[in-house]
């Protein structure tokens, strides 16, 4: 009993079946994922960016003209009261009120934050997505930069390295802190918060 002949380069159908682990000269075995635990590091790489632009404008203007005639009048003599005509002429108040109020505003901001931050898992759910929570503080002189970060992490959003993108964390919170000589030159005093906040003028 003759086999047939085949002319394919990937071997008869009697062996086992292609794989790209076999073919590929370039195929590297991906890393296994490695199981988590509670204080171990992740590093999330912080890239955001915010753009807000916001226009506004209002106009608003009010007129009222009022003319009052005082008519009929009553005068009291006695314990009796009796009309009083008016013997000069009937007394009027007149008068206008106009009131104009216009309001233009425009807002364009733009904020960009980018660095590293190392963060601690400080809880597992029971679902299996991960907590995450970090602190960075960075001090040059009298110059203080400090980072603060929380947030939910899916397992699979961790890349090999160990690192995780912002973008994929849920209920992500940055929250940045400065002091020193910097934040002194350009924060807001006192009285221009209260004069912001209420607008007296």
């Amino acid at each position: 009993m003759a086999l047939s002949q085949t002319s394919s380069l990937l071997g008869t159908s009697q062996g086992p079946p292609p794989t790209l682990d076999r073919l590929s000269w370039t195929y590297q075995t991906p890393p296994e994922q490695r199981t988590l635990k509670l204080r171990d590091v992740i590093t999330v790489i912080v890239d955001e960016k915010t753009q807000v632009i916001a226009e506004g404008q209002m106009d608003r203007r009010k007129n009222a003209n009022g003319k009052f005639v005082l008519s009929d009048w009553i005068l009291l003599k006695g314990w009796s009261l009796i009309p009083d005509p008016q013997s000069k002429g009937d007394p009027t108040i007149g008068g206008s009120m106009e009131n104009k109020y216009r309001a233009e505003s425009e807002l364009q901001s733009r904020e960009a934050l980018k660095l590293r931050v190392a963060c601690e898992i400080v809880d597992i759910r029971p679902n299996g997505n991960i907590v995450i929570e970090g602190r960075r503080t960075i001090q040059v002189n009298n110059d203080i930069w400090e980072i603060y970060l929380t947030g939910t992490v899916w397992p699979k959003s961790i890349l090999p390295d160990n690192t995780v993108l912002s973008e994929n964390i849920a209920d992500l919170r940055i929250v940045k802190r400065e002091a020193g000589h910097v934040r002194d030159g350009y924060r807001r005093g006192w009285l221009l918060k209260w004069l912001d906040t209420h607008q007296p003028f």
